[in-house]
């Protein structure tokens, strides 16, 4: 190899190492390994916990300058282009135009104001799909140490402060304190959609009761709900259950799942 082919390998390498030391949190996964979980929507007569396979979790949510390149190369899920059918009017109605943002500190703040659909559309775009409820509900239970930190109440006052703060002030950037996997964020920044948010209230014996309609409502699940104090999660629940898929809110953002490392091809 000649000198100058050694001194442009040297270049581009250091130049990769750079853009790889600046790339954002957001755009990176974690593999987290399976498990079980006693999941809050079990009702009173299923208190054995379900096994959840490994998957692979975006280390935090999607960010607004991450989403702002997704609609650039993707014109179609820009406000204003995108159908009603596939996006309220509240689309991304924070930002300054239909791929630009609002300031440069949004670049890493999480992307907000996104329906179900767009959201799905951003996973797809990385070979990736929105977590279902399961997934979700699995790695919100750990904290620093712990895989199941829900019993904690210390844990569980910590998430109802956030929640009780008024939404006044601008979302700070992504990146907060890792949890046992390594996943950040899933706490004390935004609310986060997931694959079946639309079915957290129906569980497997509705379809035969006689009333169908009964568990359709917001906070209707909590008839079934094995952990009736746990308040941090059935407030989630609670929202996700009212929205439509073509929804958006100043306080509901994403992130993605997909097949773990060792199984990506």
């Amino acid at each position: 190899m000649s000198r100058l082919s050694t001194t442009l390998t040297v270049a581009l390498a250091g130049l990769a190492a750079v853009a790889q030391a600046a790339a954002p949190l957001g755009g990176s996964y974690v593999d987290v390994p399976a498990g079980t979980l006693t999941s809050v929507l079990a009702n009173d007569a299923d208190r054995s916990p379900m096994p959840v396979p490994g998957f692979a979790m975006r280390v935090t949510p999607v960010t607004q300058g991450e989403f702002r390149r997704f609609v650039a190369a993707q014109p179609r899920w820009q406000r204003g282009l995108v159908p009603r059918t596939f996006a309220d009017a509240a689309y991304l109605q924070g930002w300054a135009g239909p791929v630009a943002l609002a300031s440069p500190v949004a670049e890493g703040q999480p992307t907000i104001q996104v329906s179900w659909f767009a959201a799905q559309a951003y996973c797809e775009s990385e070979g990736a799909r929105l977590p279902t409820w399961t997934e979700w509900e699995y790695v919100a239970a750990a904290d620093a140490t712990r895989t199941d930190a829900r019993s904690d109440p210390v844990w569980l006052a910590h998430i109802l402060a956030w929640y009780a703060r008024p939404a006044t002030s601008a979302l700070p950037a992504v990146g907060g304190p890792a949890n046992v996997y390594g996943v950040r964020d899933m706490h004390g920044l935004i609310w986060e959609w997931v694959d079946d948010f639309n079915a957290l209230m129906v569980n497997a014996d509705s379809r035969s009761g006689d009333d169908p309609d009964k568990l359709k409502f917001c906070g209707a699940g909590a008839i079934n709900l094995k952990d009736k104090e746990n308040y941090a999660v059935l407030m989630r629940i609670a929202l996700l259950s009212s929205l439509q898929a073509a929804d958006s809110t100043t306080s509901l953002g994403f992130r993605c799942v997909r097949p773990t490392t060792k199984d990506t091809p």
